[in-house]
């Protein structure tokens, strides 16, 4: 550890305290209900005992958490790949800032694929607010993350992005250890991913330099993540007509286990990462001179033309894309890219999503419907949508 930071309350647990975390965390019942509910074949005494013998995270990453996202691809996904990992070095340090579609797998499916072309896994960025349980804080750090405080007042909000930065600045300088965190607090309900300058600048207030200089020395390497399917979209588009109704509704814990759950053990589709090029080399373009807002302004820009050019797009992001353009005159512009057959699937499958929103007292009316309705088709089209923008709009990095 650092010698002028303590840093124990946010990283991942050291190796040395692995075997009494997972001691303790083998005794939780909430530990057990998880592993029973989301493996409902395991043998959890076995599992025990596999847990017990662990001695370290990386053997934690390869031994639990690797079979466990192979089980996830094989029964939530239609496969999942990746390309571009030739534009990182396998001994590198890298920022991955990712597009943020799942509360979870975001970063778990990323070093998934990390772990089968052999490849270190990166730590991972995770927001206390989803922390509900002790023990789940205790796996998240087995697992190699490190906790986002959120929430907080001005002042003490502060305190934590210092102290955030100089772990992320200390992971990636001194322990030669990539990380994850994703351009966003939050996902992007609607799919339009865009980088928040307040990640950025977080991120360059350790280092010690410039804005400039502070980012390059975390070599951020841009990541886009394509999920054919969302099982949380019909969720999103409930909390849109929420938030329409009132819009100070904020989510309860309870909705945020739900969205992870259905995250994690629904149907996905087709999964793909882009890992994009460092962007150093086009920090060179932005003036030595230009004051920390520009500065930020143009990083988001560097990051999110990366992102956007590196969406794989499916039949699904063209329908929706073609429904939304269609309107009333029935224009499809994207219609080569699919069938009648996968646009007949794909209306039924948005229905069936609609089908189980609910909403205690009120109901949903019709009007509510279509609502939701086109909100979940934006989520769909905005990928191709910004795809199309970044081809004609960004220089290449």
């Amino acid at each position: 550890m650092s010698q002028q930071c303590d840093f124990s309350d946010i990283a991942p647990f050291d190796d040395s305290e692995v075997s009494v975390k997972i001691a303790s965390l083998v005794k939780e019942p909430g530990f057990e209900h998880a592993i029973r509910y989301a493996m409902p074949h395991v043998d959890y005494q076995q599992f025990v005992e596999k847990l017990l013998s662990i001695k370290d995270k990386e053997e934690f990453q390869r031994r639990i958490m690797w079979p466990f996202l192979e089980m996830l691809c094989e029964k939530t996904t239609a496969g999942i790949s990746d390309d571009g990992l030739d534009n990182i070095s396998p001994e590198g340090a890298y920022t991955f800032v990712t597009n943020h579609r799942d509360i979870v797998l975001d970063a778990s499916f990323l070093n998934l694929c990390f772990l089968r072309a052999g490849f270190k896994t990166s730590e991972v960025a995770i927001g206390d607010n989803l922390l509900i349980y002790d023990w789940i804080t205790d796996l998240v750090k087995l697992n190699k993350s490190f906790i986002v405080h959120r929430g907080l007042r001005l002042l003490k909000a502060y305190e934590a992005s210092k102290h955030l930065s100089a772990y992320i600045h200390y992971a990636v300088d001194e322990k030669h250890q990539s990380i994850w965190i994703a351009q966003r607090e939050g996902r992007a309900k609607d799919s339009n991913d865009l980088t928040q300058e307040a990640v950025i600048k977080m991120l360059a207030i350790a280092g010690g330099g410039s804005i400039i200089e502070n980012i390059r020395q975390l070599n951020i390497v841009p990541v886009a993540i394509s999920y054919e399917y969302d099982p949380n979209d019909y969720l999103k588009a409930r909390e849109f007509l929420l938030r329409r109704i009132d819009p100070e509704f904020k989510k309860s814990k309870r909705d945020d286990l739900f969205s992870m759950e259905t995250g994690l053990l629904q149907y996905k589709g087709r999964v793909h990462f882009n890992i994009g090029h460092c962007i150093n080399e086009c920090l060179d373009t932005i003036a030595p001179d230009a004051d920390k807002i520009e500065a930020a302004r143009r990083i988001c820009h560097f990051i999110d033309c990366e992102i956007h050019r590196g969406y794989r797009i499916y039949p699904i992001n063209y329908i929706a894309y073609d429904l939304l353009a269609g309107g009333d005159n029935g224009e499809h512009p994207f219609a080569e890219h699919y069938t009648e057959e996968e646009q007949a699937a794909f209306e039924s499958y948005i229905e069936q999503q609609l089908d189980k929103v609910t909403i205690p007292d009120t109901g949903i009316s019709e009007l509510d419907r279509r609502f939701m309705r086109e909100m979940m088709l934006k989520m769909y089209a905005n990928p191709l949508k910004n795809k199309l923008l970044a081809s004609e709009q960004c220089e290449s990095l």
